[in-house]
């Protein structure tokens, strides 16, 4: 029997405690996978929804531009800059984008105007779209309602988000925000970073974006959450190696005298050590495949729980290449070094006091 069979062997003849063992590994890299791969998942979900909704370039107000969270009249695109911009020849296919907080029934809702309803996910039509927390307030498809004095029909409802939100054709919107607009969205002719500083320098009070610098400002903002998600759910992953340092020290105790058996019939100290380090790897790469298949499990019953709640989500956004390889290398990494010291202190021990042991 070669020394690598030998350690499958002795996996298999303590199922239990190899069981037990693996299960520590199991629920730390379960951990670790879900609550990284959600945060992996939203994050390619926000580039790709961001750059899918933008054109090659996005024009603001250089405060910070006219979004829901910066109601000030000064965040806004002025009529003159959105005129200026539109007669610009680098640019081509320009969409105006409208979103404003407003009182309605005495509560404030949002009303967004837009120009690509493909981003909405509508349960009707478009036209005049309401989120569920209005439909619930008894303006459902067919209804009227009444924003800044101006009477619309619910033409769909839509069920992302817990606020209350209109979405409307940009057309319509503007009208009621001064024709104000929160962004521009833009194609160019020709490079997108040289025609970012060519509208920056003729058009005054205004910041442009590309689509590479909307994906740089979503990963800077994700990375810091997932770095600290991925060191809680890590501290269970540790716990669970630490459980194999243990278990591998028990083993070697018991197995002291078959150790010595090995030696004595030509094994030397090397392969003694490779055969316990053998074991521990499979132990983590075991416990880590066992746990990547259970997280992956837990991640697709989010998907169809939460579907509305967190967006058209996939899977292999949540369980990218680099986050499988990750986890599993770096369970089979870390076991090989939980088992380094039981199996160092096996290859060490002397032939003949191993014989003598009970």
């Amino acid at each position: 029997m070669g020394i690598n069979s030998l350690s499958f062997k002795n996996l298999r003849r303590r199922k239990l405690r190899s069981i037990l063992t693996m299960l520590g590994v199991v629920i730390g890299v379960t951990a670790l996978v879900v609550l990284v791969g959600l945060t992996t998942g939203m994050t390619n979900y926000m580039k790709e929804s961001t750059t899918n909704m933008m054109g090659d370039v996005m024009i603001m107000n250089s405060t910070g531009g006219g979004t829901i969270m910066t109601q000030s009249g000064s965040s806004f695109l002025s009529p003159e800059a959105v005129d200026e911009i539109k007669n610009m020849p680098q640019l081509y296919n320009i969409k105006q984008e409208v979103q404003f907080l407003t009182e309605f029934n005495g509560t404030s809702i949002y009303v967004i105007g837009t120009s690509d309803w493909s981003q909405v996910d509508i349960n009707g039509s478009t036209g005049v779209v309401v989120s569920t927390t209005l439909a619930d307030m008894g303006y459902n498809i067919g209804n009227k309602i009444t924003i800044e004095g101006q009477e619309f029909t619910v033409t769909g409802t839509f069920s992302e988000g817990a606020m209350g939100v209109v979405v409307l054709d940009s057309d319509k919107a503007l009208p009621m925000n001064d024709n104000k607009s929160t962004s521009l969205t833009a194609n160019t002719r020709g490079d997108p970073e040289v025609i970012k500083d060519e509208v920056e320098n003729t058009v005054e009070g205004i910041t442009v974006s590309t689509k590479s610098d909307m994906s740089k400002q979503i990963d800077d903002m994700m990375s810091g959450l997932t770095l600290f998600i991925g060191g809680i759910a890590s501290i269970a992953l540790l716990v669970g190696v630490i459980s194999i340092i243990n278990i591998m020290l028990v083993n070697v105790t018991e197995r002291t005298r078959e150790i010595g058996v090995l030696k004595a019939i030509g094994f030397t100290s090397r392969e003694v050590l490779g055969s316990i380090l053998l074991e521990a790897a499979l132990i983590g790469f075991i416990g880590g495949l066992i746990g990547l298949i259970v997280a992956a499990i837990l991640l697709q019953l989010a998907i169809m729980i939460f579907s509305s709640q967190i967006g058209d989500i996939q899977l292999a956004q949540m369980l990218p290449v680099w986050l499988i390889a990750g986890v599993l290398g770096g369970a089979t990494g870390l076991s090989v070094l939980a088992g380094l010291y039981p199996a160092w202190r096996a290859s060490r021990l002397n032939v003949v006091e191993a014989l003598r042991n009970e």
